[in-house]
């Protein structure tokens, strides 16, 4: 998985959504219906392609279609997200957009600046987090992951195939357990902040574990499923 090498802008412009995480190297692929971020998708195309993906502190209903009063909106936000690199985009007839970002590095906002054309910008610090070089000298515990993966998906119903594991690298099996699985947005958002890859996949490893829930050893060949 590789991360592009290229400059980040100082005020770079945000796009809050709940429950989404994007991590370095990983590609998102995203439906921009609302106008506010069309705009910035129109105006990210014409200059460096790049803006950020973030989450409203406070869960809210943002990607759920268009909500009353959502040009309004402005939620506080965690502080920490990630900044993506538009790969491949596609303009609707409508105007909506399709749009692949992929992630580049984490950064840490300061302050948030004035609005552009309806989309909030914030001024963006990269320098804590040396993300192209995050994978050097970590190896996954594969064996760890995949049986903690195996108790959650037990317990959710979920049919966890481990060959299936084996088409991805140690970085993406990581990742992409972290953005695919159904964990609560500050699970997600402590999983984007985790310092290393091997403090990720502790972490990961710990929520799996919670998240199957305590083991019955007179249930064991019954799945639960969670409602």
């Amino acid at each position: 998985m590789t991360i592009p090498q290229i400059s980040l802008p100082e005020i770079l412009p945000v796009f809050p959504l709940t429950g989404v995480m994007l991590l370095p190297g990983m590609v998102l692929p995203l439906h921009i219906f609302e106008p506010r971020y069309r705009n910035m998708v129109e105006d990210a195309l014409e200059g460096d392609k790049i803006f950020g993906m973030i989450q409203p502190f406070a869960p809210q209903n943002d990607n759920r279609g268009s909500q009353p009063d959502a040009a309004n909106a402005a939620p506080d936000l965690y502080k920490i997200g990630c900044a993506g690199l538009i790969e491949k985009s596609e303009k609707l007839a409508d105007g909506r957009f399709l749009v692949q970002l992929k992630g580049v590095n984490r950064f840490r906002f300061t302050e948030e600046v004035s609005l552009q054309r309806g989309y909030r910008r914030v001024k963006a610090n990269y320098q804590e987090f040396p993300d192209a070089s995050l994978a050097e000298g970590w190896q996954c515990e594969r064996a760890a992951v995949l049986e903690a993966l195996a108790l959650f998906g037990k317990a959710h119903g979920m049919q966890v195939r481990p060959d299936q594991a084996e088409r991805f690298s140690d970085l993406e099996l990581v990742n992409l357990l972290g953005v695919s699985l159904p964990f609560h947005p500050a699970e997600k958002q402590a999983l984007l902040e985790a310092p290393t890859l091997k403090d990720r996949e502790t972490m990961l490893i710990d929520l799996l574990r919670l998240g199957a829930g305590p083991v019955d050893v007179d249930s064991e060949s019954t799945p639960r499923t969670l409602n």
